[in-house]
C-alpha cells in the first residue's frame, strides 16, 4: 500500500540499495517501541540511514500524503464520504525528555513541556496537527490546525465541535476572514453537571490521543523540534490506520497461562 507513495531515488549518484520496506519497518519499530536512534537493532537498516529518510520525508510531505490516502481509504471501506461533515479538535500537554525548541509549561496541568494540538473526524481519523510550547493558547494553535485543513480539499465539513477553551472571538474573526466553510461549535457540560459525561461525538478525539498513547515514543515528547514530533504523531496514525486496514487476527494471550503449573491450592 505505501510503495508507490515512497518517493524514488535522485537521479545520479549510486543506485539505492537500501530496502525501503526495512526501513519503514524501522521508522515504525522506533515509534511503537518507543527506542532512541542509535538503540535500533541491527537486523535494521544502520540507525543514521533510518533518520536521515524519516527527516526528509518530513520535509518533503510523504508522511502527510501517506496519511490522507489512508485516511480516504478507511472511510471508504466503513461506507463513508472522503470528506468528512463533522470534525472535533483538542490539545494535549506532554512532558519534555530533554529540552529542545519551543518548550514552555502549561499553568493549567502544570505541565513543563510541549502541547500536542490536533482535529479529527468522527471515525478519529487525524485531519490536522500542530505542535507548540505547552503554554501557547489553544485558540491560537487552532488558527495554524485549520489552515491545515483547506477547503477545497475538506468541502462537506460543516462544523468543528471544540470545549470551552476555543471560545475565542479572535478564532472566531480568523474563521471568517479566511472563509473555511465551517463553524466553530463549542460544547459544554449542563449547567450543574459534575459528572463525567461523554459530550457528542466529542469524546472521539479523547480516543485518538489513548490510541497515540499507545506508541511509547509519544508517552513524552522525546523530538528536539515541534516539527519531528508532528511527524511521529503522524507515523503512530499511519501505522493504526494500516492495522485497521489490513487487521491481522492474534489468538488469545497466553502471557499470563501456565499450563500444568497449577497452584497448590487449587489442585
Amino acid at each position: 500500500m505505501l510503495e508507490p507513495e515512497i518517493p524514488a531515488p535522485r537521479p545520479g549518484g549510486r543506485p539505492r540499495k537500501t530496502d525501503m520496506r526495512e526501513v519503514l519497518n524501522a521508522i515504525f519499530y522506533i515509534t511503537h517501541e518507543g527506542c532512541t536512534w542509535r538503540a535500533l537493532p541491527h537486523d535494521f537498516p544502520p540507525w543514521r540511514t533510518v533518520y536521515n529518510y524519516f527527516d526528509a520525508w518530513k520535509r518533503d510531505g510523504t508522511w502527510d500524503r501517506i496519511i490522507d490516502i489512508l485516511r480516504v481509504r478507511l472511510r471508504a471501506a466503513a461506507g463513508r464520504p472522503t470528506s468528512p461533515r463533522v470534525a472535533c479538535i483538542d490539545s494535549q500537554s506532554v512532558k519534555t525528555a530533554g529540552g529542545g525548541q519551543e518548550v514552555g509549561t502549561d499553568g493549567g496541568k502544570r505541565v513543563c513541556g510541549r502541547k500536542r494540538h490536533i482535529v479529527v473526524d468522527t471515525m478519529g481519523l487525524l485531519l490536522a496537527v500542530v505542535v507548540t510550547a505547552a503554554h501557547v493558547d489553544d485558540a491560537a494553535a487552532a488558527q495554524r490546525l485549520f489552515a491545515q485543513m483547506p477547503s477545497k480539499e475538506f468541502y462537506r465539513l460543516e462544523g468543528v465541535q471544540a470545549d470551552n477553551k476555543y471560545h475565542n472571538y479572535d478564532l472566531y474573526r480568523w474563521l471568517r476572514v479566511h472563509h473555511r466553510g465551517y463553524e466553530l461549535v463549542v460544547i459544554s457540560r449542563a449547567p450543574g453537571e459534575r459528572r463525567f459525561v461523554p459530550l457528542r461525538s466529542r469524546w472521539v478525539v479523547e480516543r485518538t490521543f489513548a490510541w497515540l498513547g499507545r506508541y511509547r515514543r509519544l508517552s513524552k515528547d522525546y523530538e528536539h523540534t515541534p516539527s519531528s514530533n508532528e511527524a511521529v504523531v503522524k507515523i503512530a496514525a499511519i501505522h493504526h490506520y494500516l492495522r485497521r486496514l489490513y487487521p491481522v487476527p492474534v489468538s488469545e494471550s497466553q502471557r499470563f497461562r501456565f499450563e500444568g503449573h497449577r497452584p497448590k491450592h487449587a489442585a
